[in-house]
């Protein structure tokens, strides 16, 4: 596994970087054709490279899901490179979250018959799934669930709950004029905003565990300029579908405060919350696994980020998170894995692998497929 890990390790990923992301590719289907013996699809879509192994000739009963793209540009390997010392792996992208396909391959490699299994890795997750979204929601669709590869939460806690997510950008078009000579002419798109990020900032709802934040934020042209245009976007993160269409009819009912200014809101749910529903059974079927196996009883805990998990419980597939490596500093310089866990989190991964394609189809009840708003 460690092997593994090296060689998708040291093939540096940047999303950004088209050519980068296929030579990743090609990298990971060679490490997953040497561990299953079957080579993947490859899938390009805007010249962005996906990869896709469907497992056997019967019904999809599970999906395994993962990226190879990370947020570490080309050359931090000189600063960061691959290593195993004192029971860590260090190197860009260990964690977040090239242990998780390796884990991935050697648990479908230890299935009796994985006829049923698809491993999907795409490659545009750190960008927030552009070109996979609507792949990904494919291959869910159907499926008796998704088990996402993403890194374990602290202390190896399995993610049963990961927050929605909506981005909007507010655009005021007011008239400039000579901040000096003749103000008063102006419509000022600042001084519009002002209103709306205070407006805005107060949608949230801390006991529901609702934040808006207005972040990004720019206008004007000139120092003496009354400024004419301007925007800021907002980052929304909410728990609940009941929550997330809250905060979007209050931003699509903002309406101009100055005469004369026109105001435009763009954007809308970018990621449906990933709710405990879509987790529970799954969860306790993972439970059980790990009291089979002889391993520590695992533990579940709600994040505020979103990965292509909630894409998956948005399609009504039943969706555990987190089932990736153990260890830490996701996208930060101090980024590990702990060895001493891969082997077990391999093992539970594969059994409940097994346990769910020895089941029937089916979904919790109540459990229902996320739509999208359009751009208003």
């Amino acid at each position: 596994m460690l092997d593994d890990l090296e060689a998708l390790v040291r093939r540096e990923s940047p999303s950004a970087d088209l050519a980068a992301v296929a030579a990743s590719a090609a990298t990971v289907a060679e490490v997953g054709e040497a561990r299953l013996g079957v080579r993947p699809e490859r899938i390009v879509t805007d010249g962005r490279t996906h990869l896709r192994w469907r497992l056997g000739d019967g019904p999809r009963r599970v999906l395994l899901l993962g990226h190879h793209d990370t947020v570490w540009p080309l050359g931090s390997l000189v600063r960061r490179p691959f290593r195993v010392a004192g029971g860590l792996v260090r190197g860009p992208g260990c964690f977040d979250m090239k242990a998780g396909l390796v884990m991935a391959f050697h648990a479908v490699a230890a299935l009796p018959d994985p006829s049923g299994v698809t491993l999907l890795v795409t490659g545009d997750e750190e960008l927030g799934s552009p070109t996979s979204r609507e792949l990904v929601e494919r291959e869910a669709t159907g499926c008796a669930a998704a088990l996402v590869l993403e890194a374990a939460a602290d202390g190896g806690a399995l993610k049963t709950e990961r927050k929605g997510v909506s981005l909007y950008e507010v655009v005021a078009r007011g008239r400039a004029a000579h901040a000096g000579l003749e103000p008063e002419r102006g419509v000022s798109a600042t001084v519009e905003l002002a209103y709306h990020v205070l407006t805005v900032g107060a949608m949230s709802d801390t006991a529901r565990g609702t934040t808006v934040t207005p972040t990004l934020l720019t206008s004007g042209t000139t120092t003496n300029t009354v400024p004419a245009n301007g925007r800021f976007a907002v980052d929304v993160r909410v728990r609940d579908a009941a929550e997330q269409c809250r905060v979007d009819e209050a931003m699509r009912a903002l309406r101009p405060v100055l005469d004369d200014c026109c105001l435009e809101i763009y954007g809308g749910p970018n990621r449906p919350p990933l709710e405990g529903s879509a987790s529970d059974a799954l969860f306790a079927r993972a439970a059980a696994a790990a009291a089979r196996l002889g391993l520590p009883e695992p533990t579940r805990t709600a994040v505020g980020g979103a990965s292509d998990g909630n894409l998956t419980a948005g399609a009504g597939t039943p969706t555990l998170d987190g089932l990736g490596a153990v260890g830490g500093g996701a996208h930060a310089d101090d980024e590990h894995v702990v060895v001493a866990e891969l082997p077990a989190r391999t093992a539970l991964l594969a059994a409940l692998t097994a346990d769910v394609l020895t089941d029937g189809p089916g979904r919790p009840a109540g459990h229902t497929r996320f739509r999208r708003a359009g751009r208003p």
